[in-house]
């Protein structure tokens, strides 16, 4: 896979204002879990981590498709990464040629956007430099080619049609070592529960909320494919939107 952006001239803007995101104190995110048999390709055995911003529509990634090509073989200049075996993941369709950042932090990143307690979508890219350089430069990221989004009330119909499972999001499951049983295990937790109830976090709060066959929040009016990040670099061409 060639990526159109080099890692230092990639710049990840989020879509909406910074103070639209200074609200979204509190995460709101969920796992997808793909049914058995799911046709579409893209998302066939997927689990996706989903967030709904405060301006949008649902954005997410794919936590458990990693790809072949090591990230020594993006980020060139880290001499940390070079024999290691961490690789891209493959986050969804929208924008394949493009990188997302997921990083687990204390702190929000500047201009990061909360998806569960520590973990956080960012553009931050001195803070990537800074973790590409540590000992253990993955220890809590993920790099993405891409990502996932829904029109107006698109993942809503997919929910009442079948075609995803809901269950609470955990960190320790984004940042597993290995991807490969996720999964199976979460599709049998599925159907152990009978039924798409989900405990969530309300935003700003403590408390817990149900969702019943549909996410904690719904879409708002906007253009259908609303973007977590739009990409943008010097002498940079325009990335495909995919989906």
């Amino acid at each position: 896979m060639r990526f159109f952006l080099s890692f230092f001239a990639l710049v990840l803007l989020l879509a909406a204002p910074p103070a639209a995101f200074a609200a979204e104190d509190a995460a709101n995110s969920i796992f997808l879990v793909a049914r058995r048999g799911l046709p579409d390709p893209n998302f066939r055995e997927a689990v996706v981590l989903v967030t709904k911003p405060q301006v949008g529509a649902p954005i997410g990634v794919i936590i458990n498709r990693p790809l072949e090509q090591r990230l020594s073989e993006i980020f060139t200049e880290f001499e940390t990464l070079k024999k290691r075996k961490d690789v891209l993941y493959f986050g969804g369709p929208v924008k394949p040629d493009g990188l997302v950042f997921l990083v687990r932090a204390r702190e929000r990143p500047a201009g990061g956007m909360s998806v569960l307690k520590d973990v956080y979508f960012t553009g931050d890219i001195g803070l990537i430099e800074k973790l590409l350089k540590r000992r253990n430069p993955t220890e809590g990221l993920r790099v993405f080619a891409g990502y996932s989004g829904w029109g107006p009330e698109q993942l809503q119909r997919e929910i009442a049609r079948g075609d995803w499972h809901i269950l609470p999001a955990s960190a320790e499951t984004v940042f597993r070592t290995d991807p490969s049983k996720v999964w199976e295990e979460l599709i049998k937790r599925a159907g152990v529960r009978k039924t798409h109830h989900v405990p969530l976090m309300r935003r700003g709060s403590e408390s817990n909320s149900i969702a019943q066959n549909s996410p904690p929040w719904k879409s708002r009016a906007g253009p259908a494919g609303s973007s977590l990040f739009s990409i943008s670099a010097a002498n940079a061409s325009a990335l495909s939107t995919g989906r």
